[in-house]
């Protein structure tokens, strides 16, 4: 059986990628030769199909291990990620396939509207550095169609999450809350390493916000990231909520979203009212449908609360949400297609396919989902295919 060449550091660096141990993989019986394999001093090489296991174990692009050295891999869009006011650096595989799965469905999409002759979508970049971000903010609302007081209507902060992503859809943005990488549970993506992310496009711009993340969390990340489509400018993002952005474009977008979803006017009428009741903060949370965590910076922002006052609640409130944290079943899986893909672009690729227009490959791979489980989405979406 043929064997194959890899340089040991290549077979390093892809598990040092995978944040894997040799010790983990070489577990696997496939893979039980492994540490043999990265040993300078050995002969012992993989099989085509060992290096193709190792590969799949590891997320790592099969063709990157006939490399002479490890690739220095960038991000597609520009990281305002920060820990402790450092920049993050070595994004991991599920970051990385993540962002390049949304570019291959923002390309298709792109290329179908410009093909039907749609418009440009004018709000993109319609916004500026200069401009004021809550003016801003409130022009968001006002194109996205959400009137003051909107949200008292809704009873949880995941029905609120819900209408807005399908509001921002309407006007043709690619929304999608996802927690793990297309559908492979298997494959986490993590809070702590990024919280949302934008890619700006005149035709089709796209907003993901890690559905790891608290549900009461996510309002905020959409928010965050509508406000870059507005400003124009695509950007990875950890999304600044109890410390300060130090980046102004992260500055600008806080502030925009702050307005978007607790409008300050609002926000100090109904601050005198409940401002001496139990809980003012959850109240706040309940009323406008964010985190508390959100209604207390945006009562610091606008100097309604001193910043101790926040930070003692702040403190408070972790422990009680570390204490009260559960797991979760996942839910249908068809329903979360409709935030993992979205019905708009699910819609307009099961169509594209039926017409077609796509080849039923192609379609699988931009929704990440195979055979019969494309079709059953695409009967509870009312499109039948033949």
């Amino acid at each position: 059986m043929p064997r194959v060449t890899v340089k040991p550091e290549l077979l390093r660096w892809a598990m040092k990628r995978s944040g894997k141990t040799a010790e983990e993989l070489s577990a696997r019986p496939k893979l039980k030769k492994l540490m043999e394999w990265e040993r300078k001093d050995s002969d012992a090489k993989p099989t085509f199909k060992q290096l193709e296991d190792f590969a799949n174990a590891t997320y790592t692009p099969f063709g990157y291990f006939f490399l002479d050295e490890p690739p220095e891999e960038k991000l597609p869009i520009p990281d305002f990620r920060t820990v402790s006011g450092n920049d993050v650096s070595h994004p991991s595989p599920n970051l990385i396939d993540t962002i390049y799965a949304m570019q291959r469905r923002q390309d298709w999409l792109r290329d179908e509207r410009i093909e039907c002759e749609i418009e440009p979508l004018y709000f993109v970049g319609s916004a500026g550095l200069s401009d004021d971000p809550e003016a801003a903010g409130r022009e968001m609302r006002r194109v996205v169609g959400i009137s003051d007081g909107w949200a008292t209507n809704v009873r949880t902060w995941e029905e609120a999450v819900s209408r807005l992503r399908s509001e921002i859809e309407e006007l043709g943005v690619i929304a999608v809350i996802n927690g793990v990488v297309e559908n492979n549970t298997g494959r986490k993506l993590d809070v702590e390493e990024f919280r949302g992310f934008a890619m700006c496009d005149s035709h089709a711009p796209l907003i993901f916000v890690n559905g790891a993340d608290a549900k009461s969390a996510r309002m905020f990340t959409l928010a965050h990231e509508l406000a870059h489509i507005w400003l124009g400018e695509s950007a990875l993002t950890d999304v600044g909520l109890i410390s300060k952005a130090t980046q102004k474009i992260e500055v600008w977008c806080d502030k925009a979203a702050a307005e978007f979803l607790v409008p300050a006017r609002e926000l100090e009428e109904y601050w005198w009212e409940i401002r001496n009741k139990e809980s003012p903060f959850e109240a706040i949370a309940r009323r406008f449908k964010v985190s508390p965590i959100v209604a207390g910076r945006r009562l610091v922002d606008t100097r309604l609360v001193d910043r101790e006052v926040f930070f003692d609640f702040y403190h408070e409130y972790i422990k009680r949400e570390n204490r009260g944290k559960k797991g979760s079943s996942g839910g249908d899986f068809y329903n979360n297609q409709n935030t993992r893909i979205g019905k708009l672009f699910a819609t307009q690729v099961i169509h594209a396919a039926k017409d077609g227009r796509l080849s039923f490959k192609e379609a699988y791979d931009l929704t990440g989902l195979n055979g019969g489980s494309f079709q059953e989405y695409a009967d509870r979406l009312g499109i039948y295919l033949p």
